[in-house]
């Protein structure tokens, strides 16, 4: 979850003002974290809470933690209808394919040990509001890949897993870059995850992976939140970087980060 934080803070300042280069600074003055680091702390202290009981993460659970965290930021930008979801009295899922399905599941993909876990964990945690079948796709697809990159899947096995059974990655990042030419692109999982994913697979290093995903512009955070995810499975997140994102966090989130990985044990 560090990664997807810090594709989150590094993405906020480029999410509605996109670049079409990979040299720009990782952090300013202008980073904040937004919606993406607030559900990915969410989730992950709906794992915290259900203490490796996976039985226990009922809808019930998982809703009450995500308005609970959620109301605590009302102004983390979510999107129109996630935040009458965060603040309903009675909140049903309201067959959303967001990408904000994929943005806040890389908890999921640490703590889960196989790909059946990964899947059922991602399937209940998003359908609490995005029941869209794409958008459950978008958060299981991601949660699957960081398991099988943390048991030592290599970029090709990757692609293939994924344009066998969730997407076609037919285009590259400079694609990405001439097609979106400026403009924030459609918030939905059918196009953040796949650009994700290529943006991870073109990276050399964690930071690349970062600069990939800001350079091709569209919804910058949320992008690079997902490929975050991915590429702290694959390289480790670099301590320099999350000391310098963490100071953007307050004292309430960086707990959850720091209990999340204290119990899960994973670096």
């Amino acid at each position: 979850m560090k990664g997807a934080i810090l594709g989150d803070i590094i993405g906020s300042v480029y999410e509605f003002n996109n670049i079409a280069t990979k040299a720009f600074p990782l952090f300013s003055k202008r980073c904040e974290f937004t919606d993406d680091t607030v559900m990915t702390c969410a989730v992950a202290q709906s794992l915290i809470s259900c203490n490796r009981d996976y039985d226990a993460l009922t809808p019930e659970l998982i809703t009450k933690t995500l308005q609970t965290i959620g109301r605590r930021y009302p102004d983390a930008g979510y999107g129109a209808r996630f935040i009458h979801w965060v603040f309903a009295d009675h909140p049903q899922p309201y067959n959303s394919f967001g990408n904000g399905s994929a943005m806040r599941i890389s908890p999921v993909g640490l703590a889960a040990q196989t790909l059946d876990e990964a899947k059922d964990m991602a399937t209940r945690i998003s359908a609490v509001s995005h029941n869209h079948e794409e958008g459950i796709k978008g958060a299981v697809c991601i949660a699957e890949c960081m398991v099988m990159l943390k048991q030592g899947a290599d970029k090709e096995a990757i692609r293939s897993y994924v344009e066998g059974k969730y997407y076609q990655l037919d285009k590259t990042c400079e694609d990405y870059r001439t097609e979106q030419a400026g403009h924030h692109g459609r918030e939905i999982c059918q196009v953040s995850v796949p650009q994700a994913i290529v943006c991870f697979l073109e990276s050399t290093d964690f930071e690349d992976c970062m600069r990939n995903c800001i350079s091709i512009g569209g919804d910058s955070d949320t992008i690079a939140a997902i490929a975050g995810g991915l590429a702290e499975a694959f390289y480790g997140v670099p301590d320099e970087l999350w000391a310098k994102s963490e100071k953007y966090l307050d004292d309430y989130l960086r707990s959850i980060v720091s209990d999340f990985y204290a119990k899960f044990g994973v670096n």
